[in-house]
């Protein structure tokens, strides 16, 4: 690739982001470029005793509409977008008056941060910017000629251009593809967003024609799942509370397995109201408590299986206090996220150093909308996040015998945790803490016998002669199939039952729990997680 390098004369700035701004303007001044400015860039120049130019001024023609309509003219496009090397588009440029622009120094205006916000749908409207995307394209279709920045991280290596006399086309073309990345994501989220409007006004449209799928990246990360795939992080655009907005405090840093394990904890742990704590390994819940405090939480959740605990992730949905990190840190661990932590408890954390601690800041809201996607060959799904939610008042008494008062909320809390459970999820639970965990069975059956043998070896571990299961309430997130599942689950020692119902065979299932003399509800909604 030839490195001849492309000296800079004339420069147009148009930034919403000013960071950074003086210092490339005074390293253009210093090189004897030629600056063409708009509204408040040019002002800060100005001010700064920088010559520049208005493109009003330049183009002969005002700001209309508001600030709408101010670049879109022919001797600003036209100097972008003319080919050097073909001299029927010089002689068209000298023609009509247009001097070339070489160096194009655009963002745009803040339409993610706007709707962010809150922002009414007029403010948002108003934030989306025209101009700019056109500038930014047209200066990266004719990068042969053309230098075109979008981020003020990348001002540092145009001034170092300069200063070895010009840009290569290597460079030129980088910037380009940078610049296209740009406004791609500019405008996915603008589709997104107008998705959302349509949606929000129970429209048939709940997913638009086409689907953008654009994030920022955080940074590469070592590798995949497994050392020999790559890997990196992005952020989307939805400000989500989470894994992918947090603050890592202290330890290594976040692997893939990591990050996608703490999303899973931090996204269970946001659904209850009581302090709460989730144990997670390889992406399923190991351990999951309500307590009157943190600490309380923490000591159930690990009763569950203590085991598979070791080495796991820690989501708490409350302010970690020390206490409780005491606890915590008697456990080999590799992650703990949490909203907030206690400056002492930070100071106690600080005795792990490899031990990564991340805070949020708040938690989700487990009732937003926002969208899941997951790769396929040749393509991928999309789908509404699972935010389905079953008050008590919904659950449909199947059974002779109706759940008691205290049943029913270990069932709502099971149900809860069957969420985030891989299908097929069996959950037994007792005082609002798992005690025993079936996940990603083919059989639904094979996921109740080893919930029902994990819960045997976690008690006896703790001494304990009763399985955790006698006494407890079943969720299941999906229909029983047929009556061996509903019976391997009351011969464990569970009382009552909850599941969505819905199977073929619900007569003869609803037979074995009045046999049993065991309450059961239908819930009507179930909850695969594949």
């Amino acid at each position: 690739m030839s490195q001849t390098l492309l000296p800079i004369r004339r420069a147009l700035i148009s930034v919403s982001d000013k960071t950074g701004l003086l210092e490339l303007a005074q390293a253009l001044k210093a090189y004897g470029v030629e600056i063409l400015s708009t509204g408040g860039s040019a002002k800060i120049l100005r001010e700064a005793m920088i010559s520049v130019t208005e493109v009003s001024d330049y183009t002969g023609f005002p700001e209309i509409l508001d600030g709408r309509v101010k670049t879109l003219v022919p001797q600003i496009h036209g100097g972008i977008l003319g080919r050097r090397d073909l001299p029927e588009h010089l002689a068209q440029m000298k023609k009509n008056g247009i001097e070339p622009i070489d160096l194009v120094i655009v963002n745009l205006y803040p339409f993610e941060k706007t709707v962010a916000s809150g922002a009414e749908a007029e403010i948002c409207i108003e934030n989306i910017d025209i101009g700019g995307p056109a500038l930014i394209r047209a200066a990266a279709k004719n990068y042969s000629h053309v230098v075109v920045l979008t981020n003020s991280n990348q001002y540092n290596d145009l001034i170092k251009a300069l200063e070895n006399g010009g840009t290569t086309l290597e460079d030129r073309k980088n910037w380009a593809g940078i610049a296209y990345a740009h406004t791609a994501a500019y405008d996915s989220g603008i589709a997104a967003w107008f998705v959302q409007q349509a949606s929000g006004q129970k429209t048939k449209q709940v997913f638009g024609e086409n689907f953008v799928l654009v994030g920022k990246k955080v940074h590469d990360l070592r590798y995949g799942e497994n050392q020999h795939q790559q890997a990196a992080f992005y952020r989307d655009g939805s400000h989500r509370l989470g894994v992918a907005t947090a603050t890592q405090i202290q330890g290594k840093a976040l692997s893939y397995n990591n990050i996608n394990d703490a999303n899973a904890a931090f996204e269970l742990v946001a659904e209850f109201d009581k302090p709460a704590v989730v144990i997670v390994k390889h992406a399923n819940p190991c351990g999951v408590a309500i307590g009157k405090t943190l600490t309380e939480a923490w000591d159930k959740a690990l009763e569950c299986d203590p085991v598979s605990a070791f080495g796991g992730i820690v989501a708490v949905n409350r302010v970690l206090d020390v206490k409780t990190t005491e606890k915590i840190l008697m456990l080999f661990l590799e992650v703990i996220i949490a909203p907030d932590i206690e400056e002492e408890a930070r100071l106690l954390l600080t005795h792990k150093k490899n031990l990564r601690v991340l805070v949020t800041g708040g938690l989700p809201n487990p009732f937003d909308g926002g969208n899941v996607v997951r790769s396929v060959a040749g393509g991928f799904l999309v789908q509404t996040r699972d935010n389905g939610y079953i008050m008590r008042e919904k659950l449909r008494v199947v059974t002779k015998r109706a759940p008691s008062s205290h049943e029913i909320e270990d069932l709502l809390f099971a149900f809860h945790v069957a969420k985030y459970v891989m299908s097929n999820a069996i959950v037994y639970a007792k005082n609002q803490a798992t005690v025993g965990i079936g996940a990603g069975q083919m059989s639904r059956v094979d996921s109740a016998h080893i919930a029902a043998i994990k819960s045997g070896q976690a008690a006896r571990a703790a001494g304990i002669d009763t399985p955790l299961t006698q006494g407890s309430v079943v969720a299941s997130d999906a229909f029983f199939p047929f009556a061996d599942g509903l019976e391997t689950v009351i011969a464990a020692g569970s009382t009552a039952v909850i599941q969505p119902g819905g199977s073929i065979r619900d007569d003869e299932v609803i037979a074995a729990a009045n046999a049993a003399g065991i309450a059961m509800v239908f819930t009507g909604m179930r909850h695969f997680r594949h």
